[in-house]
């Protein structure tokens, strides 16, 4: 496992001002993954903005996990769908185009 792409979960408490016990039950809950690495946890760097979603969720809307992992969930819902939506516009066009 390579290092660069992880980045340790002290920095984000600090960064963030969140407990780490926050990152903890997100992960106990499956919204992310933690990875340990030499008894540091660390998080991919991959994973940084659906933290900040999580995060947001969490101070803008006060919501508990549950309510975190229903949007989270939604939202990823979305985006799945707009992209599938915009493929089959794209499709829908290239054959209006060859009439």
């Amino acid at each position: 496992m390579e290092n660069e792409n992880f980045i340790p979960l002290p920095q984000l408490c600090n960064q963030y001002k969140i407990e780490m016990s926050f990152f903890s039950d997100l992960d106990e809950y499956g919204l992310i993954e933690l990875h340990t690495i030499e008894e540091t946890y660390y998080i991919h760097k991959d994973r940084i903005v659906d933290i900040e979603k999580i995060i947001r969720l969490q101070r803008e809307l006060n919501l508990n996990l549950e309510g975190i992992d229903t949007v989270f969930n939604l939202l990823n819902r979305i985006e799945a769908l707009t992209i599938k939506v915009n493929s089959l516009k794209n499709k829908l066009q290239r054959f209006e185009s060859e009439d």
